[in-house]
């Protein structure tokens, strides 16, 4: 069949799903919304609406469904689901109404598993009637999941029509993880096609739409999750993260997002059509990890699935999680020194970027118990993203190409004249990038150590945590998304990094009738500049839109990544508590 045939089949599958009662009215929802098709070839039918509110002022949501989605983070909901001063099922079936909400209003989701989702909260309620434990630490809790994850049953597309209609034989071990947590997967969510974009839009469910500002992008590849619970239809979501999919969706939609080390959170099992067998193990390891509305919340579920990833993939690693305070884990307090890392050596931040930087780097000066230094960039860091864009394509993408012609699928606009057929790579080939790799994180080791030696001729790690752009320009307009290096790089350096939002775009930001006058630096950073130069972009498009930071520390050193970005978070909001907790 064609992806046309297909597409409109998938698109009748997923609308069957969603219950006749959670619809809005066609008044309620804003232009553009109703032809999957047209969202990926026309983006200049969407004007700059916010439809953060709508959920709450459609009139589908009751004042009890309300309050279940929006007056609670992840440890206070499970408390009140343990206490029986709510139950799992009223907490699903809230969320899935609003989640259905969400998705008519941006097409964030793909899959919808409102009924199961149901009928396991149901079990869950039965077995704390009936024995007064909860099953698991996370018992009721509604989640999502990026398409990627399999569900027994359940399609694993990735946006490709090639892929409809063949549902998952098995769960991913994540999806068995969770699950044996008591967490209660209610939606599988939006993806670019080939899941190698960073503008969430494919033939097969169409564009995910940001919610704050429809004009610009909601990032990728897992933009439909950042969707969904920017509108809080779902308490926490996991998606994968290879080029910057976890913290780049972040940071378009102001959430946090987590992207772990290697091992921590179970990836085996995510969707692997379209790539050469075992492409993971010699290329480039995609991560798993979560994103939700509070570091917070992102420390609970962290805590909660570290210790355990080693029962569940062969990929996981042996870990611990000591908790969620700003004490050391072995509980003496100490000073924190956290490093600015301004650019990247390739692209230069545009102007808005590179403030909120400095603003950052100047409210952790003032905050007692932080020293701040500024690192010079190293020269190895400028080679990272040519060797993950490499390694990234060692099979030539020729599986993918075949899947795409074998329904007559074409690109999406921001893959076009970025994806073509390539040769596949040698052994000896993939090995020589592997032997650029090693040399690239020997000499990135620096950023963390001290230049001179202690007394017992050993070198010290002097930085706890490292804050660095996530994406040198604002969050883009559809398409238009450009640098991935600034989150590239620390996946090839298997460090943990995480994305914090700051504030918003202001008028002040927009510096209308100056335009940067530094050298440009190289074919990157002339794209990069497109974004700020008032001959090719309406400046103004960016108001509002959230500034973000990353966060970023060694590898293996996820506790302390929770720890650093809980502690930046509560400069940034300005909570006085900070330094007694240092």
């Amino acid at each position: 069949m064609s992806y046309k045939n297909i597409s409109h089949r998938k698109q009748l599958q997923l609308d069957a799903q969603i219950p006749h009662q959670w619809r809005l009215e066609v008044s309620q929802i804003p232009p553009g919304l109703l032809s999957p098709a047209d969202s990926i070839t026309s983006t200049s039918q969407y004007e700059a609406i916010n439809v953060m509110d709508i959920p709450r002022t459609c009139g589908l949501l009751t004042s009890d469904e309300l309050h279940i989605t929006e007056q609670y983070d992840v440890r206070s909901l499970l408390g009140a689901i343990r206490e029986r001063k709510l139950t799992a099922k009223e907490v699903v079936h809230a969320f899935c109404k609003r989640a259905a909400i969400a998705h008519q209003l941006t097409r964030c989701l793909t899959e919808p598993v409102f009924t199961q989702a149901l009928q396991q909260a149901q079990k869950l309620d039965d077995h704390l009637q009936r024995t007064g434990q909860p099953i698991g630490p996370l018992h009721g809790l509604p989640v999502s999941i990026k398409d990627s994850f399999h569900i027994t049953g359940v399609d694993s597309t990735t946006g490709l029509a090639a892929l409809a209609f063949h549902p998952a034989a098995q769960s991913s071990p994540l999806v068995n993880l969770l699950t044996s947590l008591g967490a209660v997967i209610i939606a599988k969510t939006n993806v670019p096609q080939t899941m190698g974009a960073l503008d969430s839009c494919n033939h097969l469910f169409g564009r995910t739409l940001n919610p704050l500002n429809r004009r610009l992008t909601v990032g990728g590849s897992t933009g439909g999750e950042a969707a969904l619970l920017a509108m809080r239809g779902s308490m926490v979501g996991f998606g994968t993260d290879i080029g910057g999919s976890i913290r780049i969706p972040a940071m378009c939609t102001g959430l946090y997002g987590f992207k772990p080390s290697a091992g921590r959170v179970p990836i085996a099992g995510s969707q692997e059509a379209g790539s050469m067998a075992g492409k993971g193990r010699v290329s480039l390891q995609s991560v798993a990890g979560p994103l939700a509305r509070s570091v917070a919340d992102l420390g609970v579920v962290m805590a909660e699935i570290v210790p355990r990833t080693e029962l569940f993939s062969e990929e996981g690693i042996p870990g611990r999680w000591f908790g969620s305070s700003l004490q050391s884990p072995s509980g003496k307090c100490k000073g924190f020194t956290v490093g600015i890392l301004r650019r990247d050596g390739l692209v230069e931040p545009l102007p808005p970027v590179a403030k909120v930087i400095d603003e950052v780097a100047q409210l952790l000066r003032r905050t007692p118990g932080i020293r701040v230094v500024e690192i010079p960039v190293p020269a190895a860091l400028s080679k990272c993203q040519g060797i993950a864009g490499r390694l990234m394509g060692v099979d030539g993408g020729n599986p993918m190409m075949d899947l795409l012609e074998s329904t007559g699928e074409p690109l999406i606009p921001w893959l076009k004249g970025r994806m073509k057929r390539g040769r596949e790579m040698t052994l000896a080939q993939v090995g020589e990038l592997q032997a650029q790799r090693a040399q690239v994180e020997r000499e990135v080791l620096q950023i963390w150590t001290s230049r001179g030696v202690t007394a017992d001729a050993s070198y010290t790690r002097d930085i706890d945590a490292i804050i660095h752009p996530v994406a040198p320009h604002p969050v883009p307009e559809l398409d238009r998304y450009n640098a991935v290096g600034y989150t590239s790089s620390w996946v090839l350096l298997d460090y943990p990094a995480g994305t914090i939002p700051v504030r918003s775009f202001k008028e002040e930001d927009l510096e209308l009738g100056t335009e940067m006058t530094a050298p440009v630096l190289g074919s990157w950073d002339k794209a990069n500049r497109l974004l700020w130069n008032q001959k090719t972009v309406d400046r103004r498009v960016y108001l509002g839109s959230p500034l973000s930071v990353q966060v970023i520390t060694p590898k293996q050193h996820d506790y302390e990544l929770v720890q650093a970005m809980e502690l930046i978070d509560r400069v940034v909001r300005g909570d006085v508590q900070v330094p007694a907790m240092l």
